[in-house]
């Protein structure tokens, strides 16, 4: 399980393969200097309930993987996840698409 901590003060648990994707699509977003938010369910550890944050280049975002390995990434869920940060309601979490 893997972590995405956000401005040093809020770190979240994931799957490393979705981290992978994760990472690679906010870096899209970010490298052209633009913002989004981004928001999942929290799971039943940290409360239930939803989490939203504002993600901006200049607010510090840092992974921390647990496998040694980066998992191989999907283009194709990579670029799903790419067009949900650009809807209205910001990046959020959906599931890979298959061949």
């Amino acid at each position: 399980m893997g972590k995405l901590t956000y401005n040093a003060s809020l770190t979240v648990n994931l799957e490393d393969r979705l981290l992978a994707h994760l990472e690679a699509a906010i870096a899209a977003k970010l490298q052209h200097g633009e913002g989004c938010y981004f928001s999942w369910t929290d799971s039943p550890p940290s409360g239930i309930g939803r989490t939203t944050i504002w993600l901006h280049p200049n607010i510090s975002l840092s992974y921390k993987y647990a496998g040694s390995r980066r998992p191989p990434l999907n283009s194709d869920w990579v670029y799903a996840l790419l067009l949900s940060a650009n809807s209205p309601a910001g990046l959020e979490i959906v599931l890979e698409p298959h061949p």
